[in-house]
């Protein structure tokens, strides 16, 4: 196997909010001497950390884009993209994780799992991740390790093994004790860069010895060498990291170190960690879908094969689009051409580039499981490309779908020049962010995953662009539906001289769990010939998209075609197609149409003494309480709420718990509008639609 490859790691970095992410990414580039001095999240040194490199970013103190660099630590070249914490920009963290063979979960050391803990892990399941755990902030007041690993176990499922003990906690943290060589670690000098072993103090000997030997009874579970090599006792720290490294890429295990990252200690056993737990290329699973005929092809991580890589994201540099991508088999070189297999056109590759933050390393070649970026190519997010012609496509990411609308207005000609073209590029680069034009009212709409997803990209819309706008009031993603089964038979019948129209169509629509549209052929007896069935589907699906209730797509459906007729000379595809519409119309009113509104998971999170008053905020807004949790001095309340209710909360949550306490919401599912609500919309439908 090539060394390249055995020496190559690409993670992640992902958490709640305010677990530490970002400081952690600052504390790894400085320890690998990426860079030489380290900055503070929110610029509170007057710079801001390297990977938050957008002064929005800076400002708020929360990642927005997940950024990509490269360091180096015990000769093994490691990529790291460092991804948002917020649910809004739970793309940028999907994305990442769709290419990537690792990552860290960072979890705080005095909330353990929190709500955002749970998204993540549920994104990492998703793509079948192997993951670390890092518990941070183990200096704060009311840190307690060992109940977030028990958090790990409990709520997320993990396997989950502590490799470390703290010395210390809270202001007396000093350093951990490492199960796997039983010696102490001290993170020493002004920035902890000097790593002192020293023994076991004698307090902690007795715990260290019995966590040995939980550790070393999960990891042997993974395998059969440690197990035997440990009853007969000749276990060395060897077979010890080899089964956790089993157990870890399996993702049957997750490995729990512990540190302080804003106090610069527990970071470096972390990149050990990372070099000898998590998986190079050639250990991950990866496969291609042939275009020919759908069946799978594995990828295989040499680089001397030729070049299979996924763009995964875009961004609009300063020379042009800049495309993201995860080379997963071959190399790609300067000059070398490639396919993209979604639209055939072939591109020479001329400026390679490797990312830090926002600076660019020009590269001369780029290798399985390397990171690379290109400028100058046209491709979409989930494009594949490949050298030759080997007609091979990769499987796209997971797109959650917009919630939440506003209207946008500019104030001038220029600013709505300008503001065209900013929310075009940010529609490119980001699949959740949508724009259009309401054919109704004219006005400029934009959809995305919540209001602080929607206030950033508007932001920038002003600042970047220079757009003078006004925004109108938030907009609920609304969907209608059928709540029960209606039959149709509609006949199309148009002469106007020459050949007319002749189309009949009879079947029938029901609601549909299982999917958002299913079209079911049941003609028999030729009833329809063959070539007219697909433009009935289109007729079917053309319906969908507005709603006669309030105006909105339709969802849940089914529609089931078993008659209809036709001419030999006045049946088309046209008529099919709008006999079908008709038909949809006819069944869709007598299906008793009703609206469903997007039900948000929702978890506040904040000082135990405001429970009360947070409770109360979430019964007056239509929520459904899902559980609460008390934890020492701090609570969590899990609830479900309608998206139409939550407009505003932040500030009521400030006003409530005197700024204390935070929240996150993500969409859920949809769910049946209560019928008063229904009909205000109904009628506020009604009067967009007069003239």
């Amino acid at each position: 196997m090539d060394k390249h490859v055995l020496t190559k790691r690409n993670i992640g970095i992902s958490a709640h909010i305010d677990a530490g992410k970002t400081t952690l990414s600052e504390r790894i580039l400085f320890f690998t001497r990426k860079i030489h001095v380290m900055h503070e999240v929110k610029g509170r040194d007057g710079v801001g950390a390297t990977m938050d490199s957008m002064d929005l970013e800076r400002e708020r103190g929360i990642t927005i884009q997940s950024a990509a660099t490269n360091v180096t630590w015990r000769d093994h070249s490691i990529d790291i993209i460092d991804t948002p914490g917020h649910v809004d920009f739970t793309i940028e963290v999907e994305r990442a994780l769709r290419v990537l063979d690792g990552a860290v979960l960072v979890l705080c050391a005095v909330g353990g799992v929190q709500s955002q803990t749970i998204t993540v892990d549920r994104q990492l399941k998703r793509y079948r991740v192997p993951r670390v755990a890092f518990i941070n902030k183990c200096d704060r007041a009311g840190a307690d390790p060992l109940r977030a690993v028990q958090d790990l176990r409990r709520v997320l499922g993990h396997d989950a093994v502590l490799l470390q003990l703290p010395i210390g906690i809270e202001d007396r943290f000093a350093g951990v004790v490492d199960l796997v060589t039983m010696r102490a670690l001290y993170f020493e000098g002004t920035d902890g860069d000097t790593v002192r072993e020293a023994p076991i103090p004698e307090e902690l000997r007795e715990q260290a010895a019995a966590c040995r030997h939980e550790m070393i009874d999960r990891a042997s579970l993974h395998c059969d060498d440690l197990a035997e090599a440990y009853l007969g006792d000749s276990a060395t720290e060897e077979h010890i990291r080899r089964a956790i490294r089993k157990g870890t890429i399996s993702t049957g295990l997750t490995p729990v170190l512990l540190g302080a990252a804003g106090r610069n200690k527990g970071v470096q056993p972390l990149l050990d960690a990372i070099v000898d737990y998590l998986p190079d290329p050639s250990q991950v699973h990866n496969v291609a879908q042939a275009v020919s005929d759908g069946h799978e092809v594995e990828l295989v991580a040499d680089p001397d094969l030729p070049a299979v890589a996924l763009a995964f994201k875009l961004e609009e540099g300063r020379y042009g689009q800049l495309s993201y991508l995860r080379v997963y088999q071959g190399t790609i070189r300067k000059g070398d051409e490639l396919t993209n297999v979604r639209t055939g056109a072939t591109c020479r590759v001329g400026r390679l580039i490797r990312m830090h933050a926002d600076s660019m390393e020009d590269i001369t070649s780029g290798s399985c499981g390397d990171i690379v970026a290109l400028f100058g190519i046209d491709c979409i997010s989930g494009d594949t490309f490949v050298a030759g012609d080997q007609g091979l496509t990769m499987s796209g990411m997971h797109v959650p779908r917009p919630v939440i609308s506003l209207a946008v207005k500019a104030l001038d000609k220029k600013s709505a020049d300008n503001m065209t073209k900013a929310l075009h590029r940010f529609a490119k680069e980001d699949p959740t962010f949508k724009t259009y034009v309401d054919p109704e009212s004219g006005q400029t709409i934009v959809s995305g995953m919540g209001e602080l997803h929607l206030e950033v990209y508007l932001e920038r819309t002003r600042r970047e662009y220079g757009v003078r706008l006004e925004v109108g009031r938030p907009q609920v993603a609304y969907r209608e539906t059928v709540s029960q089964a209606a039959a149709f038979d509609y006949t199309h019948r148009k002469q106007t001289g020459g050949a007319g129209q002749y189309a009949r169509v009879c079947g029938t629509l029901e609601p549909w769990a299982q999917a958002e549209y299913e079209f079911v052929d049941a003609v028999r007896g030729g009833a329809i010939p063959r070539e007219y069935v697909p433009s009935c589907d289109k007729g079917f699906r053309a319906c969908l998209e507005r709603g006669s209730l309030i105006g909105f797509p339709v969802v849940n459906v089914r529609v089931t075609v078993d008659d209809g007729n036709w001419h030999p000379v006045d049946s088309s595809d046209l008529a099919f197609q709008t006999a079908a519409i008709a038909a949809f119309r006819q069944a869709y009113d007598r299906a008793r149409p009703i609206v469903l509104e997007p039900m948000m998971r929702v978890s506040v999170e904040g000082p135990v003494e405001f429970q009360g008053n947070v409770l109360g905020s979430l019964n007056q807004r239509r929520g459904l309480i899902v559980s609460t949790n008390e934890s020492g001095t701090s609570m969590r309340v899990d609830a479900e709420v309608p998206l139409a209710e939550m407009f505003g909360y932040s500030t009521t949550l400030r006003t409530l718990t005197q700024g204390r306490a935070e929240f996150t919401m993500e969409f859920l599912r949809y769910s049946r509008v209560p019928e008063q609500l229904a009909e205000e919309l109904k009628e506020q439908f009604a009067e967009r639609r007069r003239p």
